[in-house]
């Protein structure tokens, strides 16, 4: 005869952080982080190996901030030149970003419109394709249908 084993729920703290982790939410926020983190990677990837080299290349290799400093007492410079670069870096992953919601926004639009159903549509009763229900036959099993189906 086998013995039944007791298991007895996890109290305590312990019990309080498995019910905090095994919520959905906070298994979304965490998936959100690490899809955001690859995302962010593509993101920076594309603004420093694809368009920023086709700007420097636009304006001659003359757009490197990172030296311009200002100056205001012996010892004591401002490095504004970085400020502006990283303004630029933010700008374009800002530009970047939004170019690529914009574009998953419009192909998911797309998307959405060839799924919708239609009013002007019914099911034929026999092959059960989307047929015009003004038809009288339908194109793709050529059955007869009529008004009383």
């Amino acid at each position: 005869m086998k013995k039944k084993i007791r298991v007895e729920k996890i109290g305590g703290v312990l019990g309080e952080f498995k019910a905090f982790i095994l919520r959905g939410n906070v298994i979304d926020l965490a998936v959100g982080v690490i899809i955001g983190g690859a995302f962010q990677k593509i993101i920076t990837a594309l603004v420093e190996d694809i368009f920023m080299p086709l700007i420097l290349f636009a304006t001659r290799g003359h757009l490197d901030m990172d030296g311009l400093v200002f100056s205001i007492a012996p010892g004591i410079t401002l490095r504004y030149g970085d400020f502006l670069s990283t303004v630029l870096d933010f700008l374009f992953m800002a530009a970047v970003v939004f170019l690529l919601v914009k574009a998953i926004n419009t192909i998911a639009m797309l998307r959405k419109k060839e799924n919708a159903v239609y009013p002007d549509l019914k099911p034929c009763p026999y092959c059960r394709k989307s047929v015009s229900v003004n038809a009288t036959r339908c194109p793709f099993c050529t059955s007869h249908l009529s008004d009383d189906e």
